[in-house]
């Protein structure tokens, strides 16, 4: 499971070869959420609010990235960093 990025003990990572639709994966302690790329909407999971708002931030702020990884990991290529929330 590539890691994309890490911040504030939330750790966000990518699945290659991952079922659609395109989403990434959000870790934060014990919780876990999937989260769909297009809308940022919970496709499964849970992650406490405060949690959750600082992962919607981040992503919305690199939504172009992920979908680009999102083509990568689908076709097994190298999937790029993405700079944390700060």
């Amino acid at each position: 499971m590539p890691e994309l990025s890490r911040f504030f003990g939330i750790t966000i990572y990518m699945f290659y070869e991952d079922h659609a639709p395109p989403h990434f994966h959000a870790r934060y302690g014990e919780f876990e959420a999937l989260i769909r790329i297009a809308d940022f909407a919970i496709l499964d999971g849970k992650l406490p609010v405060r949690a959750l708002g600082l992962v919607v931030e981040w992503a919305s702020l690199h939504q172009e990235e992920l979908l680009e990884n999102w083509k990568r990991a689908q076709s097994g290529e190298p999937i790029a960093k993405i700079p944390p929330l700060q």
